[in-house]
């Protein structure tokens, strides 16, 4: 029998799955509202499950009590479940424990301000509505930030893999493509919602695993693959505008074998330079999840090889080594 702390993840993954593939489709016109909905669900599903696990899995932990007063008006011994209109416990609310596992440190700071992104954002959705593409912009940068969370966190608490889905958002450029004209008039709730939204990233740390938003943006790199996709550059000044370079390879893949050693020593407080680590990380070069292969020299076939490590590799090595608080 499963515990109800994994009952709980799994109706979470399959929350966030349908918010993602909700917001991927080509033409859905309720797109950012229902991403953030599904998406909200998702988090408290997942906090509460992990709120579980650090409580025995006693579903009572869940549930809002209040003091009541016996029919002589003095107080009941114990606090009461508090009963929902159909009588059913009523359970914590998403806010209630983000806020605590933030407080316990066991949510991180950028986490819990990127939840609070997203409930305004779906708050502003659900009881009025938005008017300015301005949201879908946003959003975008608000939900992938939290998706990138959300697999950091699950990964972490309860060991997800993910690898078997397509757990990123697509590009704006793809599902919603902007008319070059297209003005961007705010409403006033608008305006507060997106000022509130900057407020929470201006202390953000950007080197942080987890953020409050991230910048997405559409780049196509060169590849002599025979599977890559084709592209055919132009003159015409209304195409949209693609930038060509290598160089991007160097954001994706910043950690050379230096480099990666030094920030595991920063990381773990058991990493030695052994054998452990160097098995742990041989079989990475082959992932381009984890990795990048390239030539000193791309012109000389006999040219000798440097790996690049992306950050990515961490969510590997964290089950293996002891990660310093």
């Amino acid at each position: 029998m499963k515990a109800r702390s994994q009952e709980l993840v799994e109706k979470s993954v399959s929350a966030m799955v349908s918010a993602i593939e909700v917001y991927n489709k080509p033409d859905f016109k309720y797109r950012e509202e229902t991403f953030s909905i599904l998406a909200i669900n998702a988090w408290e599903l997942l906090l509460k499950a992990k709120w579980l696990k650090d409580n025995g899995n006693k579903v009572r932990m869940l549930y809002v009590t209040e003091k009541k007063l016996r029919p002589n008006g003095k107080p009941y011994k114990h606090a009461k479940v508090k009963m929902t209109g159909a009588g059913n416990p009523l359970t914590h609310s998403l806010d209630y424990l983000a806020k605590r596992m933030a407080e316990k440190k066991t949510l991180a700071d950028a986490a819990h301000k990127n939840i609070i992104a997203l409930c305004e954002i779906r708050d502003s959705s659900v009881h009025f509505y938005n008017k300015s593409g301005v949201f879908a912009v946003r959003l975008q940068e608000v939900g992938s930030a939290s998706v990138r969370n959300y697999a950091k966190a699950a990964q972490s608490w309860f060991d997800i893999d993910f690898s078997q889905y397509n757990f990123y958002l697509m590009p704006l450029a793809f599902v919603n493509p902007q008319q070059p004209g297209d003005a961007i008039i705010l409403s006033k709730e608008e305006k507060n919602v997106a000022t509130f939204i900057s407020s929470l990233e201006a202390a953000g740390d950007p080197e942080a695993d987890y953020a409050v938003s991230v910048n997405v943006e559409l780049k196509f790199l060169k590849s002599k693959a025979d599977d890559a996709i084709k592209v055919q550059v132009t003159n015409d000044p209304s195409a949209p505008k693609v930038q060509l370079t290598e160089e991007h390879l160097k954001d994706k893949y910043p950690l050379n074998y230096a480099a990666l050693t030094k920030a595991c020593s920063a990381r773990y407080f058991d990493f030695k330079q052994n054998q452990k680590y160097h098995d742990l990380r041989k079989p990475l070069k082959s992932d381009k999840r984890y990795c990048h292969v390239k030539k000193l020299d791309p012109d000389n076939p006999k040219s000798a090889k440097q790996a690049w490590f992306s950050n990515a590799v961490f969510n590997v090595l964290d089950k293996h080594y002891t990660v310093k608080g």
